[in-house]
């Protein structure tokens, strides 16, 4: 089943964890130095909030998928509905490593597909280099180049669906 995500850039950490620990009733589920993390099943929904620089606000929307082959589909709509998307495969980010696609809807807003491999030990790789040049996840490097002028070759393997 798949799970709606929602990623915050906060200021304050602590106070946003508290906040969000009695809005959704129960404790995040991961906790780090600059990260946290609930995943709820009432709303389903992977709701994650970030400390790394960037500005506060909602910084993506996604979908987190239970399999490579739910990814794949929600690749093959994502092409459909006209954005480029950004194959990113086995991207450390959030603490997590999970292959991802990215994608911006016609207003801009980033949106984020992903299925989770395993858990990371570090918020991002410091060689991340495929889909967002590791800008989706990495502290300093600011907001990520729109996705349709960011070139995928580089990412994608060959295969006979195109990513």
């Amino acid at each position: 089943m798949n799970r709606f995500h929602v990623h915050l850039n906060v200021t304050d950490l602590a106070s946003s964890i508290r906040f969000y620990t009695e809005l959704f009733a129960v404790p995040p589920s991961v906790i780090k130095d600059d990260y946290a993390k609930w995943l709820l099943d009432d709303p389903r929904v992977n709701f994650a909030i970030s400390n790394t620089g960037r500005a506060a606000g909602v910084d993506h929307l996604g979908i987190q998928v239970d399999s490579a082959d739910e990814l794949s589909e929600l690749g093959r709509r994502l092409d459909a509905a006209g954005g480029e998307v950004v194959p990113e495969p086995d991207a450390i980010c959030c603490y997590a490593n999970s292959d991802k696609m990215w994608t911006h809807d016609p207003q801009g807003t980033r949106w984020e597909t992903f299925h989770t491999i395993g858990d990371a030990t570090s918020y991002y790789a410091a060689d991340a280099s495929c889909g967002t040049g590791g800008a989706s996840c990495s502290p300093g490097k600011g907001q990520p180049a729109p996705v349709a002028r960011v070139s995928a070759a580089a990412c994608c393997p060959p295969s006979s669906s195109g990513c």
